[in-house]
């Protein structure tokens, strides 16, 4: 009799290990399979990445914070970002009553107001407008005097067309 509960011990212990054994490797393989899924992600990610900061680099092209010799204009003026000093600057001509005297169109369903703003370089700057249903486009040229006011003058517009 103690010998019959020894081999069903015996058998139990047997089949309770080769469980284990089994549930192991097959937890390692599905851990394995993530693990290699996660890489493929990871390398596409940093695909994505390195392309995204390519685009990055490729839209920055013409800014003003990354053009050395337009900086240089600005060297004698001590100023930290001349670039939001002048887009701050360009935003307040939308504090005056009325349309933005530097769109030469008047608002339909508001007063048209300068949105974006990008400085290009230390002449020029492309600005988006809108009233709220119209928009359009500026190109501005601009000087920063040594007293740090700033002269805009409008080059060249565009209103965008509505087709229904």
């Amino acid at each position: 009799m103690k010998s019959r509960i020894f081999l069903y011990l015996f058998v139990f212990t047997a089949l309770l290990v080769l469980f284990q054994y089994v549930t192991a490797n097959n937890m390692q393989k599905a851990l394995n399979s993530d693990v290699s899924r996660l890489q493929e992600q990871t390398e596409k990610m940093e695909d994505s990445i390195k392309t995204l900061n390519l685009k990055v680099l490729d839209m920055q092209y013409f800014t003003l914070e990354n053009n050395d010799d337009a900086l240089a204009y600005y060297d004698h003026l001590n100023l930290d970002n001349p670039s939001r000093y002048i887009e701050d600057k360009l935003l307040e001509t939308n504090e005056r009553k009325g349309d933005n005297p530097l769109i030469p169109y008047e608002g339909m369903e508001s007063d048209f107001k300068i949105n974006k703003i990008k400085v290009l370089n230390h002449k020029w700057i492309l600005a988006d407008f809108s009233d709220g249903k119209y928009w359009g486009e500026l190109l501005i040229k601009y000087e920063l005097k040594d007293d740090l006011s700033v002269d805009f003058t409008m080059l060249d517009h565009l209103l965008y067309t509505r087709s229904n």
